[in-house]
Formats: C-alpha cells, structure tokens, sequence
C-alpha cells in the first residue's frame, strides 16, 4: 500500500445549545477583536445570540447562492471598510462560501457556525459565479480556523432543506470514494459518514428538533466534508457546480437529485468502492447494494426527484454536457462520453427511475 494523505489544519467544536459561548471563546483564542459577522436575513435570529458575546464591528447580510463574484466584492471592501481582523459565518454553504471569498483576498480567519449541512466550513474549497460559470479552486487560505457545530441552530432548519442538505452531504461520502486524489482514508472517513448520515436524516426527518438526530447528522456532515477535502471534487460535483451556476439551480436540491444518478452510473466499475456504500447503507437498511441502500433511504426522506422541478430547462441538458466533459476528473471510475452523460442528464432531468 502506498498513498499520500494531507489533513487539513483546523479546530472543531461541538456544542449543542451552546454556540454564543463557543464562538466567543474561538473568536477570542484566535485573537480576534474587530468581527465582521456575515448571516443572511434569514440567519438573523440564529446570529443575534451569538452577535451579542462578540465584539462586532460590522454585520453583512448581502449573501447570495453560489456567491456571485460583485457579491464577493463587495463583501471585501466593506471588511475592508470597517478594518475587521476576523470573520464569523453564521449560515448555510452560501453564507460561508462568502466568508471564504473574503478570506480569499484578505487573509483573515474565520469561525464558521453552519445551519445546514453544507459541509463547506470543512473545505479548503472556494467556489465563486460569474455570469452563468462557477468556478471552484482549492486555498488552505480561505479553510475555516475554527466550526463551531451547535444542533440547536438546526431544529428550525425546514424538512425538505434538512433532506436535500442531507443529501448533499451523502454526495461529498460518494465522491470521496473516487474523487481524483481518493485514498483508504477517505474512503474510511466516507463510509462511517454514510452510516452516519443514513441514521441521522431519518431521525431529523421524523422529528425536526431531535438534538441527537441532528448531531449524528452533522457528525455525518463533518466526515463527509473532510473526505471530500481530501480526495477532491469528482464527477457527481462537478456536474452539479455547472449545472447549478449555468441555471442558478438551488445548490443542494441539485445534489440531492443527481446524486442516485452518478451513484448508478459510477458503481459497476468501482467495485470496492460500491461495498462500502453498500455495507454502510446497509447498516440502517435491510440491503445488499449500494443503489437499493440509497433508494431505500430516498424513499424514506422523500427526496428530491427531477432537476427540471427546480427550474432547469431541458434544452439546458446540450448545453451543459461540454462543460461537464471538460470538468470532470479523468480517473472517473467508468469512461465518459458525450452519449452516456446526456443520458443521465436526461433521466436526472426527467426523474426517470434507476434500473
């Protein structure tokens, strides 16, 4: 066996019911002192506990999906503006993909406290939309210093976003397991955030305020996020990031949906990966596949089903397949080409069902 694995430098904290103390004591430790607090409108009445233990200079709620790159610039020069020495996210992939566009060209730390389970506060993965293209990149720069998970942020989180969400953690398990620098500890980390994911959503799916669904869910979250960071993006996200910047489809309903898709598509030519998709699943389902263990848990949240319901057009799917072909990294486990990926557009498009 040989392999190189690098782990990411950063400090995590799980306090339910208590991320006002929690951040204070990261802002502090961090010798933070001047905090730009970025939260959208939405975010307001999770970020005002927290605003009040920190010495705030500036509160930024301009947040927007898949970070449009004026709404990064602006971000910029209001920290500029008002002379702040670290940030504080408070919110969702888009919340703390701006805080990293920051980060980016400023060089200033952040504290991440996720309301989702975007997985993004555990990423050295930046991702900024111009015009119709997201770009992503990869910058130890812009990986938070510090998470802060706290479950009671969550239990407002709507079912149907704990379910995509969710989901889209699911998808940063499955591409790690053949992502273009994937090695056995991501595939280990991955495949306990499976278990992890598939025990938690359920719970959170039946009862939204279970402190203990939500907390296996964000453990989930975390190891998906760090395999991810580690094996780096494959095909399912990189389909995703073009699909989502050219049609400014919702970020994570969009992996929600492609995600059975890829899985299907992958499996046959990655046998070792697909045991441990299946035996994770497995652990909460009564299946022998990888597939049958994703549909099951599917079928139990409810899941999203067809892109075209959040808003891609089907003559989107031509358009789209050039960009993806070049994106997609070449050690993807079954060849692709321009016929097999329409195909999958086109069943992920309609919601066909998975043979």
């Amino acid at each position: 066996m040989r392999f190189t694995h690098e782990t990411l430098p950063q400090r995590v904290v799980f306090a339910a019911g208590e991320s006002p103390a929690a951040v204070a004591a990261e802002v502090e430790a961090l010798g933070g002192s001047r905090v730009m607090l970025i939260a959208s409108d939405r975010e307001k009445e999770l970020a005002d506990p927290i605003a009040k233990e920190i010495p705030v200079v500036l509160r930024h709620d301009e947040v927007v999906m898949h970070v449009p790159v004026e709404v990064a610039r602006r971000a910029r020069q209001a920290a500029a503006a008002a002379d702040a020495d670290i940030l504080v996210s408070v919110g969702g992939g888009s919340t703390t993909g701006l805080a990293k566009a920051v980060a980016m060209t400023t060089g200033l730390p952040i504290v991440a406290v996720p309301t989702t389970y975007a997985g993004s506060e555990a990423t050295n993965v930046w991702g900024l939309t111009e015009g119709d293209t997201k770009t992503t990149g990869v910058d130890n720069g812009v990986l938070p210093a510090s998470v802060v998970y706290d479950a009671g942020l969550l239990t407002t989180l709507p079912g149907a976003m704990t379910v995509a969400s969710g989901l889209n953690a699911m998808a940063h398990c499955v591409d790690s397991m053949w992502g273009p620098r994937a090695d056995p500890l991501d595939r280990a980390l991955a495949q306990e955030g499976i278990r992890a994911l598939a025990t938690g959503l359920p719970a959170v799916a039946d009862d939204s305020t279970s402190v203990e669904g939500i907390e296996q869910t964000l453990y989930g979250a975390y190891l998906a996020a760090v395999a991810f960071a580690s094996a780096g993006s494959g095909m399912h996200h990189k389909i995703c990031h073009v699909l989502g910047g050219m049609f400014n489809l919702p970020h994570a309903q969009t992996h929600a949906v492609v995600l059975p898709y890829v899985l299907a598509f992958n499996a046959p030519h990655a046998p070792e990966a697909e045991a441990r998709i299946a035996e994770a699943l497995g652990a909460v389902f009564d299946t022998q596949a990888a597939g049958a263990g994703l549909a099951a848990l599917r079928q139990v949240l409810d899941a999203p089903k067809a892109l075209r319901d959040y808003g891609m057009p089907e003559d989107g799917i031509a358009k789209a397949v050039g960009p993806i072909m070049k994106a997609v990294p070449a050690n993807n486990p079954t060849p692709l080409t321009d016929e097999n990926l329409t195909a999958l557009l086109e069943a992920a498009w309609a919601g066909d069902p998975i043979d």
